[in-house]
């Protein structure tokens, strides 16, 4: 009897090594991540208006996360608004680039719930011809869960050039979810206010998707529409504002 027992606490002790050396080790998230992405989009929007004229924009961001949540990066595009606001006041510039530098840091806030507070600084090189200058820098706080996410941005000086505009504010709400493998759709209803320029103001609509093609890449699209004053929007005889569809492809590193 006491041989049998110890033969069974044998064979079980034997059985439980072998389920837990066929159990891989989950690996700790990597302290450092360092993201970079280039893509391509058939119009550069922001906010529901058109920043490249209709014209395609390359884009390219890097990305820096730290476990602790801290996290920094840049954004560099094409633009073309800068020199159709310039031709249409009657001076010139060369200024056709935006970069965008940013950081901030993410907890989580309750279970599942994750806030995120940081700092976006909008850099456009060669608009010295601009008075006040279009570079802008916005403080903001977000909040996300599940599906949904939503974003609140202060400008702390000037918004995009806008005299007296220090203060204006961008308000998003956000849904994305995966409604069949690989593929993600997406949605957002905002609102920016410009300081002292409620002419200005206005709401953007948005909604699209997204599919995952392996391997880093991703293509979709969207239509985003505002319901933005078209004499404030209108530039050269384009509408900025107005809705559209726009098309992307990107691939990550």
């Amino acid at each position: 009897m006491k041989l049998k027992t110890v033969t069974i606490a044998v064979s079980s002790a034997l059985f439980a090594s072998a389920v837990f050396a066929q159990t891989p080790a989950v690996a700790p998230p990597p302290e450092h991540t360092f993201t970079p992405k280039i893509s391509l989009f058939s119009e550069y929007e922001y906010r529901g208006i058109s920043q490249t004229s209709e014209k395609p924009a390359l884009q390219f961001n890097f990305d820096y996360a730290h476990a602790s949540g801290f996290y920094a990066g840049a954004f560099l595009t094409n633009i073309n608004w800068l020199k159709d606001a310039a031709k249409a006041s009657g001076i010139s510039t060369n200024a056709n680039i935006e970069l965008d530098l940013f950081a901030g840091f993410k907890f989580e806030l309750v279970k599942d719930i994750t806030m995120d507070l940081g700092y976006l600084r909008y850099e456009y090189p060669s608009s010295k011809a601009f008075n006040p200058k279009p570079n802008t820098d916005e403080l903001y706080v977000g909040i996300a869960g599940g599906p949904f996410s939503a974003k609140y941005s202060y400008a702390t000086s000037t918004l995009f050039g806008v005299p007296g505009s220090k203060g204006s504010t961008f308000t998003e709400f956000n849904w994305a979810q995966e409604v069949f493998p690989k593929f993600t759709m997406n949605a957002q209803l905002a609102r920016q206010t410009v300081k002292k320029n409620n002419d200005a103001t206005y709401t953007v609509y948005k909604i699209g998707g997204a599919y995952d093609l392996g391997e880093g890449w991703t293509a979709g699209g969207y239509y985003k529409d505002t319901n933005a004053k078209k004499n404030v929007y209108t530039v050269l005889g384009k509408d900025w504002s107005k809705g559209r569809l726009v098309a992307f492809v990107s691939k990550t590193f």
